[in-house]
């Protein structure tokens, strides 16, 4: 009789039969997803390596750069020497000398002859011929030629009378708001001569303006002390309180 054992034991040959390749079919899946699990070890185990490599790459290849230079000959050029050039001492040249002998008198006994010396401050003056003496005249007095704008030394004459204007009863109904902006001419009595508009505004307001701004005075405006006509520019602001 043979022996069977304890999981065998009450079987039947189909059931060992059956069991047999169970177990067989167990350790073929087995089998497999050991080599799925060391496939992806691999993988994961390549990638790191080249993370690793990719890292390190640049300073693996600083230190060959450096391995390379070290390893370069180094020559040394060694400067040649010049001698500087001698300095030519200068040979002084001796002149000759001169000797001055005194001529003698060839008439001693008669007296030497006295000639008039005159300085400079004797010689007499050269005087030209439009030579000028006297207080030069003052220049002529500047033309008039109309008025002249402010700035420098003419400076802006100071308003003594402003009449404000009148807000038109269309311009306050529309609600009409803003600045006009006037050029004058300032007589030299202080009176506003000319008006030009430079920026009106519409429904009367320009109208307005113009009419309050010629009934302005001024202090006259001087230039080297004569009263002038100088052009202003002056600004009326309407608004609606």
């Amino acid at each position: 009789m043979s022996a069977k054992g304890p999981e065998t034991a009450g079987q039947t040959p189909e059931e060992i039969q059956d069991g047999t390749l169970a177990n067989l079919v167990f350790l073929s899946e087995e089998y497999r997803q050991d080599a799925k699990i060391l496939r992806i070890a691999g993988a994961i185990a390549v990638v790191i390596h080249i993370i690793l490599f990719v890292i390190n790459f640049p300073e693996m290849s600083k230190a060959a750069l450096a391995d390379q230079r070290q390893k370069q000959k180094i020559f040394v050029v060694q400067q040649p020497k010049f001698k500087p050039p001698e300095v030519q001492k200068q040979v002084e040249i001796l002149k000759p000398r001169v000797v001055r002998v005194p001529i003698p008198d060839p008439t001693p006994d008669e007296p030497e002859p006295i000639r008039d010396l005159r300085t400079d401050d004797q010689l007499p003056a050269i005087i030209p011929d439009d030579a000028v003496f006297g207080v030069p005249e003052a220049p002529p007095a500047p033309v008039d030629e109309g008025p002249v704008r402010v700035g420098g030394q003419i400076k802006e004459p100071r308003k003594t009378k402003e009449v404000k204007p009148i807000y038109p009863e269309i311009a306050r109904k529309a609600r009409i708001e803003g600045v006009v902006i006037l050029e004058i001419t300032v007589s030299k009595q202080g009176k506003v001569k000319d008006v030009k508009v430079l920026r009106p505004l519409p429904m009367g307001l320009t109208e307005a303006a113009v009419e309050a701004v010629r009934q302005w005075e001024y202090e006259p405006s001087t230039l080297n002390n004569r009263p002038v006509e100088v052009l202003v520019t002056v600004t009326v602001r309407f608004n609606l309180q």
